[in-house]
């Protein structure tokens, strides 16, 4: 019979160090590397939901965090490396650790002051600064971890190689369980400021657990009673906040779900109640809450348009639920209407505060899939998909778009709402148009925005897409429309305009797509209009 046995750790002799000579501190000195290890990737993941509501959750957004990410371990391999010679000694090891875990703690009392302080500097830069100002400190402490704990587990170069190795398995290992953890798990059942906190509470429990275990220091026994109290779950209020007009705005509810933050606030001043719904920040429909009319002018166009092309549309297809408010108008009128969203806390939001009632069930399915077996076909296609404000990049390839085609009646429609500038050498737009016509014939755009406005950024723009003439769109009409959508819906009926061949712009394909990175200044003017109408203590809670 064998017996099982640790590996055989020599630990650096010092004052220090020679009484931890024991299989109890090397497994521990395993759970530490594994442990911190994963905790660096949860933090990298949650950091995109705390700076993703003001800058995004763009391909920027994901730079600034990795870059930051991989800049602040390196610094702290090195320093870690040039601390552990200097003071090669556990006790400085889980000093660090549970600095570092105070920090991360820290992040969600700190988020508003960085992130407004670092707003003005524009959506890639902010991101980066706020990134490196919020996570950098406790990654950077992060790092000085591995070298730190090869320094205490080495000290025969024989031996240096297999240990070495195992240490990189284990904080591997950590990584790969971090990552999952944090993506299929603690977001969507603790939300981000209680994930930060558990994270910094293990950290700084870690180090009070050498104090305490390998050190006897009463004293972090104390210190562990603080961070139990420090954890004790308190209610927190939803936020509301006063809008210079004298308009109340009231956060309802609030979710953090796998695939961003969803949150319905309602705007009550003199002129009535208005209601919305956010995602990652930006506005994904809006409803008069006593008429259930939508308060925006894209559902009306996504609506009355393909009405005007194809007038007996009989089913529909809707790629992004939102509000809802595009698949009740058109289930009111007959149509038969099947909707398609990633986001279940999408579908309960619309369905429990925007009083959504579909005959047929949503399906919970990203949309490439869903389009990507054989079915039933559809007269109208409308895609309101957004990430943030730029629409998902996989859903506007030729690919995708062939796979749109394919689904839809010969005779059929596409409506598609995106975010367009107001230059006519905007890049966006004439990539979206030119992708389309590798598969239609046929192309309009309506912008919803005055484009003899120079001080008009740009804003929704819906275009149509068919093998078949559009021209009876632009002579479309719109009943039964809102006060406050009726005047720029007249303006996008105004500026209509069929498109010619002739555009010149990218073809957006699978191997080739930079939707994200087209039009920066306008997704920055959206944030920028995000920041001026939403209140900040709505945004950041959370």
């Amino acid at each position: 019979m064998h017996s099982k046995s640790v590996p055989t750790w020599p630990i650096a002799a010092n004052a220090h160090m020679t009484h931890h000579d024991s299989p109890a501190f090397r497994y521990f000195l395993m759970l530490t590397t594994t442990l911190c290890g994963g905790l660096v990737m949860v933090i990298e993941v949650l950091g995109a939901r705390v700076i993703g509501p003001f800058f995004g959750v763009s391909l920027f957004v994901w730079t600034a965090l990795i870059t930051v990410t991989l800049l602040s371990l390196s610094i702290g391999y090195a320093l870690g490396g040039f601390l552990a010679d200097r003071r090669p000694s556990a006790d400085w090891l889980y000093g660090i650790i549970a600095v570092s875990g105070v920090l991360v703690m820290l992040v969600p009392v700190l988020k508003s002051v960085v992130i407004q302080m670092t707003v003005p500097v524009g959506l890639r830069a902010g991101a980066l600064l706020s990134a490196s100002l919020l996570f950098g400190p406790a990654l950077l402490l992060l790092g000085c971890v591995s070298p730190y704990v090869v320094r205490i587990a080495t000290l025969e170069l024989g031996r240096l190689g297999r240990t070495v190795g195992i240490l990189y398995a284990l904080s591997t290992v950590g990584s790969m369980l971090g990552t999952a953890l944090a993506g299929y798990v603690i977001i969507a059942y603790l939300g981000v400021a209680r994930a930060f906190q558990l994270c910094g509470a293990l950290l700084v429990l870690l180090g009070l657990a050498y104090f305490l275990i390998f050190r006897r220091r009463k004293a972090a026994l104390a210190g562990l009673l603080v961070l139990l109290a420090a954890q004790w779950p308190m209610a927190r209020e939803l936020p509301t906040a006063l809008l210079p007009d004298g308009t109340q705005a009231r956060l309802i509810a609030s979710h953090d779900s796998y695939y961003g933050n969803v949150k319905v606030v309602d705007y009550i001043g003199s002129n009535g109640s208005v209601r919305e719904l956010l995602i990652d920040g930006v506005v994904q429909g809006g409803i008069d809450r006593q008429t259930g009319q939508s308060i925006y002018e894209y559902p009306y166009l996504l609506e009355a348009l393909p009405l005007a092309v194809k007038g007996d549309i009989r089913s529909a297809l809707i790629v992004g639920l939102g509000a809802g408010v595009v698949a009740d108008r058109l289930q009111r009128r007959g149509v038969e209407v099947e909707s398609i969203d990633i986001d279940p806390a999408v579908v309960t939001m619309a369905e429990t505060y925007f009083n959504l009632k579909l005959a047929r069930p949503v399906v919970i399915e990203d949309a490439r899939l869903f389009l990507a077996r054989d079915g039933r076909r559809f007269d109208l296609v409308i895609m309101d998909a957004f990430t943030g404000d730029v629409t998902p990049s996989h859903l506007l390839s030729r690919e995708a778009l062939a796979r749109v085609k394919a689904r839809l009646a010969p005779d059929g429609v596409v409506a598609i709402n995106v975010i367009g500038s107001r230059r006519a050498e905007s890049e966006l737009l004439p990539t979206v148009v030119r992708t389309l016509r590798t598969q239609f014939s046929e192309v309009a755009a309506f912008p919803l925005f005055d484009q003899a406005d120079r001080a008009a950024k740009g804003g929704n723009v819906v275009v149509l897409a068919a093998n078949r003439a559009l021209d009876a769109a632009l002579a479309a009409s719109v009943a039964d429309v809102h006060p406050m959508a009726s005047a720029v819906l007249g303006l996008g009926l105004r500026q209509g305009r069929v498109l010619g061949p002739s555009i010149d712009g990218t073809i957006l394909s699978d191997d080739f797509n930079p939707l994200d990175v087209l039009d920066v200044e306008m997704h920055e003017h959206v944030r920028r209009g995000v920041l001026e109408s939403t209140p900040a203590a709505i945004l950041l809670h959370g």
